[in-house]
């Protein structure tokens, strides 16, 4: 059990499979010629789903968090944003900051992409702009991700 055999015939090697029991998988279809294990083929599927399921478990899947703020927003209240937006990038994921303009707040865009500028340099450190700040209709957006 577990040598190299050799090339064999299909039908030798179908007569090796009976005689232990067990049965023959094709495990490299595209080699040439196509390589084969005598193994129980009920547990190399069980095997192989172990195996994609535990390549799942390890990816990261990236989700995009969002902050809202306001181009009048106080000191107390952009720092606890940013303890979140920070905790959200240490964890992988993207930052979508949005920026909401109300009524003639929308006349003086120069404050909110000041509040933005703010959230970019306190974050400079872990995260980078991957989208720069731009105006759609009465939100401006930015997206940021980790520096790594």
């Amino acid at each position: 059990m577990g040598e190299m055999v050799g090339v064999l015939s299909q039908k030798e090697a179908l007569e090796r499979a009976y005689k232990a029991g067990l049965d023959l998988v094709e495990v490299s279809p595209n080699a040439d010629p196509p390589v084969c294990k005598i193994l129980d083929y009920g547990k190399y599927k069980f095997e192989e789903q172990k195996r994609r399921a535990e390549i799942r478990k390890k990816q990261k899947i990236i989700e995009i968090k969002e902050i809202q703020l306001r181009p009048g927003i106080d000191k107390h209240d952009f720092e606890v944003k940013m303890r979140s937006a920070r905790k959200f990038i240490e964890e992988g994921d993207k930052l979508k900051v949005t920026l909401r303009f109300r009524g003639r707040e929308l006349s003086h865009q120069e404050l909110g992409t000041d509040v933005l500028n703010r959230v970019k340099e306190t974050l400079q450190d872990i995260a980078k702009v991957e989208q720069y700040p731009k105006l759609e209709g009465k939100r401006m957006i930015m997206v940021m991700g980790p520096a790594k």
